[in-house]
């Protein structure tokens, strides 16, 4: 049964339409105006008010943290400085990803960790022989997301203090009225923003903080569908969407090493001196050429769809809302992998999709070409082909890019998996062998 958060009391009675779904055991807004646009141009354009207490969140700390961290995480932990976080993954012997997720420093033998999953368990099983301890403060400890270009000055106004000399991926503590809190330059949207960290017990008192202040900006708050499209134009991945933990794999193709899925590759460090759980799989992987797939992202043209469309009679319509359902990826009529996280991009004005498991020897060249499935009709009834080619231009808001020049926020700069291009392709009608309605119906509707 799930239940709210610690800024629950304050979020339900804004949620208009009560639009809940399930994080991690909490109610977690899908959307809390009439439409989840409202909040997408509040992340986009002013800022918004995101809950991401759900995450599970640890301190550990001890005369051996860092040895701990260093031993679990593919970064070199050594290097962490107090007062900055890593995002990283963290894998099995087999090199398959376990989990991704942040490592502050907060002194210098304490860190707070976040992750996706729960990960006390593997956590203590690596601690074995060091002297560490790690504690579960995911109840004690709630996390407040304050997303868009304005959130600087939101969080100035709720602070008091300046925040324009914080770089991305840093951390310090503060304090709101009277409150401590601990406020990180992270965030999942691609934009500027920060992530305040506060005990439970002045949660609210924090969030009215923050709404205050938040007025002549325009700050609304924004559910999961909102950041949902914003982290998939930023090219954020998702555990149990995008891919899946190898605690979860039922077979080894639904397991994944951080080299198949993009920007975690960049943060696997072979020079660290310090051996980390699956180094020696990684590198084996590596010395093979890599992994045999990659995570791409792939854009859909407008007009070659409206175009297949239009000779069938209908108009082109897209579920404004981003999906995680996935949908197969053809090259050559052979099914190549999938995309995953699928939304229409307002910054972007095209449709984007986010596919993990595309099977793939190496990277995709530009000018190649894959296929999706264009449905119509009951039972989803398979009329069409569309195709795909691939591009190295990076699917991210052209405004985030600006904002990073002019105030150094945004994806800090780091490599994102490639883009595919999509469009759509036919056949002439002549190239088709001629066949009786029924004989079509029955090839079509498999």
């Amino acid at each position: 049964m799930s239940v709210g958060t610690a800024f629950y009391p304050r979020a339900a009675p804004l949620n208009r339409k009560q639009q809940w779904r399930e994080w991690s055991g909490y109610f977690a807004a899908s959307a809390y105006h009439d439409s989840h646009e409202i909040e997408y141009n509040a992340i986009r354009e002013a800022a918004a008010l995101i809950d991401v207490s759900p995450l599970y969140k640890y301190l550990v700390s001890g005369p051996d943290a860092t040895r701990l961290v260093d031993r679990v995480i593919t970064r070199d932990a050594s290097k962490l400085a107090v007062g900055r976080v890593y995002y990283t993954s963290w894998c099995n012997e087999d090199g398959r990803v376990v989990d991704d997720g942040t490592v502050g420093r907060l002194d210098e033998q304490t860190y707070r960790w976040t992750a996706a999953d729960p990960s006390l368990r593997w956590f203590r099983l690596n601690a074995r022989g060091l002297d560490v301890e790690i504690e579960d403060v995911s109840e004690r400890v709630a996390a407040l997301a304050v997303q868009g270009p304005l959130s600087r000055d939101v969080l100035e106004g709720a602070t008091g203090t300046g925040w324009g000399d914080l770089k991305y991926f840093g951390r310090r503590a503060a304090k709101v009225g009277s409150v401590p809190v601990d406020v990180s330059r992270t965030g999942y949207t691609g934009d500027l923003g920060y992530e305040v960290w506060v005990e439970s017990e002045h949660a609210l008192e924090v969030w009215d903080a923050f709404v205050a202040a938040g007025g002549p900006y325009g700050t609304r708050p924004a559910g999961m569908l909102a950041l949902d499209i914003a982290r998939i134009e930023a090219g954020l991945i998702l555990i149990e969407a995008d891919f899946d933990s190898v605690r979860r794999a039922l077979i080894p193709e639904q397991s994944f090493s951080p080299f198949e899925l993009g920007i975690l590759g960049r943060f696997v460090d072979f020079e660290k001196q310090a051996y980390f759980v699956g180094r020696r799989a990684l590198e084996d992987e590596q010395e093979r050429g890599g992994p045999p797939r990659r995570l791409v992202g792939l854009e859909l043209d407008w007009e070659p769809m409206e175009e297949l469309y239009r000779a069938k009679g209908l108009t082109p319509m897209f579920d404004p809302a981003p999906s995680r359902v996935p949908v197969p990826l053809y090259t050559r009529r052979r099914q190549v992998g999938k995309a995953t996280s699928t939304t229409w991009s307002p910054t972007l004005k095209k449709m984007v999709h986010w596919p993990p498991s595309t099977r793939l020897r190496a990277s995709p060249a530009r000018g190649s070409r894959s296929s999706g499935r264009w449905k119509r009709g009951a039972a989803g009834c398979r009329r069409r082909w569309w195709s795909c080619r691939s591009s190295t231009r990076l699917a991210r808001p052209r405004r985030s890019r600006a904002d990073r020049q002019k105030t150094a926020s945004g994806l800090s700069g780091e490599p994102v998996p490639p883009v595919i291009r999509s469009g759509a392709a036919t056949k002439r009608k002549s190239q088709r062998p001629v066949r009786s309605q029924a004989a079509r119906r029955s090839s079509s509707c498999r």
